[in-house]
């Protein structure tokens, strides 16, 4: 009788495994896809992204002899508004630059920011 009820048991458990092993495979198939779904979306938002950000090579100029304060700050790298406004009133007060770097004369403007945004810069 026990080999009778060890023998049934030991079937039982093989069967479930056997019967369960599609369910779980199953699942993780369907898991993985889902991760593979998410990935993909995730690639494709970053493609679109990219598109729709300019990459530093492409940013735009400006021109600092005709940009108002808010141009200057929104386009330059490093400079806020009171830099920004410390280059207008520089050329109200000294006329247009007659080159880039005339801009190191601007009070709070160094090398390394003019530096910095030269492919930004145009006269």
């Amino acid at each position: 009788m026990k080999q009778g009820v060890k023998a049934f048991c030991l079937a039982m458990v093989i069967a479930c495994g056997i019967t369960s092993y599609p369910a779980l495979a199953a699942q993780s198939t369907t898991k993985a896809e889902a991760t593979a779904a998410k990935t993909e979306n995730a690639a494709s938002a970053q493609v679109k992204e990219k598109a729709t950000k300019p990459d530093e090579s492409e940013e735009r100029t400006v021109s600092i002899n005709n940009a108002s304060a808010d141009e200057l700050a929104s386009a330059l790298n490093g400079v806020g508004m009171k830099k920004a406004q410390a280059i207008v009133n520089y050329r109200d007060e000294n006329g247009p630059f007659k080159s880039v770097e005339d801009l190191k004369q601007v009070p709070g403007m160094g090398n390394a920011l003019v530096e910095r945004n030269l492919a930004r810069i145009k006269l």
